[in-house]
């Protein structure tokens, strides 16, 4: 599948989003003239190779329009370490995959969690064992049922499920991020009516709702809020 087709069929996800208070921003690397928005941006840029420095640049398109579809503007978004600086009043969690970013953005006094992912590539079954546990290997495909039929979903699916969640889920200190233990594992995922739940193993009252859409062979998803602590 070309770029045009994947920007077009995210950009069509945006009223999808809007329901759930996101903005949505898609931005590709072959979009002409990629500029910094300013100087944190450009010296930020100047210090990486060239395929990273388009990602990086698309990265904040997508996340500048992510914002402006909820209402609020954003100049240059500079860094610390590799994570994205926002002005106070505005988020979004930014994601890349195969020339094409594409970014989600709270709306203004929506105080949830925010995480996406996208996975264009499609990851092999063998790569479960590195995203899975056993508890959740019967939400793989069985018995020649297509993924995400009868609640069966495909190892990119839960892959890009448990990227977004973790982003949602990290906490900030002072050294930067601080992810869950033993990285997407320490993840458990669970279905449910609108997708999928993600929590902590240590703490599975921390858990946030995913919802994951196909894009072609691979995976868009997003964070859509907290889940409730089940018993």
């Amino acid at each position: 599948m070309g770029t045009a087709p994947v920007v077009g069929g995210l950009v069509a996800l945006g009223p999808l989003l809007a329901a759930d208070g996101l903005g949505l921003g898609v931005a590709a690397v072959s979009e002409p003239g990629p500029e910094p928005a300013g100087p944190a941006e450009a010296a930020a840029a100047a210090a990486m190779p060239p395929r990273r420095r388009l990602e990086f640049l698309a990265g904040r398109r997508a996340a500048r329009r992510a914002l402006r579809a909820v209402g609020l503007d954003c100049g240059e978004i500079p860094r610390s370490g590799r994570l994205p600086v926002f002005p106070p009043g505005r988020t979004a969690s930014i994601s890349h995959s195969t020339g094409i970013a594409v970014a989600v953005a709270g709306a203004p006094g929506r105080d949830l969690p925010l995480g996406c992912d996208l996975e264009l590539r499609p990851l092999p079954r063998e790569a479960a064992r590195l995203v899975l546990r056993e508890d959740e290997e019967p939400l793989l495909p069985d018995a020649g049922l297509p993924p995400g039929a009868d609640a069966v979903w495909s190892v990119t699916e839960l892959f890009s499920a448990k990227e977004s969640a973790w982003k949602a889920l990290t906490v900030m200190t002072g050294e930067g991020r601080e992810g869950p233990a033993d990285s997407l594992r320490g993840l458990r995922v669970s279905p449910r009516e609108d997708g999928l739940r993600v929590c902590l193993r240590a703490d599975p009252a921390r858990a946030v709702r995913v919802r994951v859409v196909r894009v072609g062979a691979g995976a868009f998803s997003y964070v859509i809020g907290r889940a409730a602590t089940r018993g």
